[in-house]
């Protein structure tokens, strides 16, 4: 005689695969490296900037189209345009970089430079 042949869920039920989805997974270090600090972090966008100076790049760019491209006739708004790309690269420049950001993080360039002033100890003397 052909033994039972039963569902799926059933083989599993008995066998207790349905218990292995229920439990959180194991979490073990690596054996190789240490658990330490790496040297350096990636770098990243520090600041979302928001877009400057579009209103004046716009009268600049409907200037143009009214002159048919033409400089000399849309002097004014050209130089208006490049004051303020200046003055928004300056105030860029001036920002503190020493300040946290807004969320409270540090930025990578300044948690780099921290890790390269405080390198992890590796091996012991």
């Amino acid at each position: 005689m052909a033994a039972p042949v039963y569902p799926v869920w059933v083989r599993r039920w008995v066998s207790g695969q349905w218990r292995n989805k229920k439990r959180p997974p194991m979490l073990r270090p690596p054996r190789a490296r240490p658990l330490a600090l790496a040297d350096r972090v990636a770098n990243r966008r520090e600041q979302s900037t928001e877009a400057t100076c579009i209103t004046e790049m716009s009268v600049m760019m409907a200037c143009w189209k009214q002159n048919d491209f033409n400089d000399t006739a849309c002097a004014e708004e050209i130089r208006m345009f490049y004051d303020c790309v200046a003055k928004a690269e300056k105030e860029r420049k001036d920002q503190n970089e020493d300040t946290l950001l807004s969320r409270g993080n540090f930025p990578s360039s300044k948690v780099n430079k921290l890790l390269r002033r405080f390198p992890q100890i590796t091996r012991y003397a």
